[in-house]
C-alpha cells in the first residue's frame, strides 16, 4: 500500500511496472501542483522536480548580481553559466541554497519575468528534459505536459477556482512575505495568471491529452488517488 508522508490515510496500491514512467503535471499557482506531486513521487520512489523552482532561482541571481530581468540575452547567459540543483530538500544556485529565499512575492514576480524570456526558457527546459531522460519521474510546472515532456506517460492538469486558489496560498507556511489577507494574495495570483497564459513562450495551458483535476474543496488523498487512478492505467 501507499502511503502519503505525514498522513495517516493510506491511498490504493499501484501495480509494479518495469518501465519508470515519465509524469508531468501542470496548473496554475495553488492549484496544488507541488503537495501533489511530492506525494506521487514518494508513493512511486520517484524523484520530483519543481521546474518553477529553476526559474525562481535564475531570477534570485539576476536581482543579486543586478541583471534587468527585461535583458534577455544577459538573463540567459547567467542561466546557462548557472549550477542549479532542485532536489526534494532544497533548491541551490551556485551552491547558495535559495530554497526560502526564493518563495516570496517578490520571487513570484521574478519567476513570471524570467519565465517569459524564450531564451531563458530553452536553456531550463534543456536541463529539466536531460533530469527527466530516464523516467522515473514526477515534474511539476506550467509547460511540463506541452513543451518539456509533450509525450510524457502520465498528463495532468490541477486546478481549482481563484478563491480556493487565494485562500491555499495565502495560508501556506512554506512561502515567506506573502501577505495574510486573501484577497491581496488573489489579486497577485490573477496577475501571475494573465502573465502565465499571454505569454509568447510556452503559455499555461492544459494539453489536448492531459486529464484535467479539479482540486477546488477537494482533499491531498482524494486528489491522489484520482491522479494514481491514472497513473495504474498506463502501469
Amino acid at each position: 500500500m501507499l502511503q502519503l508522508p505525514g498522513r495517516a490515510g493510506k491511498v490504493p496500491p499501484v501495480l509494479p511496472c518495469m518501465r519508470k514512467l515519465t509524469i508531468a503535471i501542470d496548473g496554475p499557482s495553488g492549484a496544488g501542483k507541488g503537495t501533489v506531486a511530492r506525494a506521487i513521487a514518494a508513493g512511486l520512489g520517484y524523484r520530483h522536480v519543481d521546474s518553477g523552482a529553476m526559474y525562481r532561482a535564475v531570477g534570485w541571481k539576476a536581482l543579486g548580481e543586478g541583471v534587468p530581468l527585461d535583458q534577455e540575452d544577459a538573463v540567459a547567459a547567467l542561466a546557462g553559466a548557472a549550477r542549479i540543483d532542485v532536489t526534494a530538500a532544497a533548491v541551490t544556485i551556485d551552491g547558495v541554497d535559495v530554497t526560502r529565499a526564493i518563495r516570496t512575492p517578490e520571487m513570484d514576480r521574478a519567476a513570471a519575468a524570467v519565465a517569459r524570456l524564450p531564451k531563458v526558457r530553452a536553456v531550463l527546459v534543456e536541463r529539466q528534459r536531460q533530469v527527466g531522460a530516464d523516467g522515473g519521474i514526477v515534474m511539476e510546472g506550467r509547460d511540463i505536459g506541452t513543451v518539456v515532456f509533450p509525450y510524457a506517460d502520465v498528463k495532468i492538469y490541477l486546478d481549482a477556482t481563484p478563491e480556493e486558489r487565494a485562500r491555499r496560498r495565502a495560508s501556506d507556511p512554506s512561502r515567506s512575505g506573502v501577505p495574510s489577507a486573501v484577497s491581496d494574495v488573489a489579486t497577485l495570483l490573477t496577475e501571475r495568471d494573465r502573465l502565465d497564459r499571454t505569454r509568447a513562450a510556452s503559455p499555461l495551458y492544459a494539453a489536448d491529452d492531459a486529464v484535467v483535476v479539479d482540486t477546488t474543496g477537494k482533499s491531498v488523498d482524494e486528489v491522489v488517488r484520482e491522479v494514481l487512478d491514472v497513473v495504474r492505467a498506463k502501469m
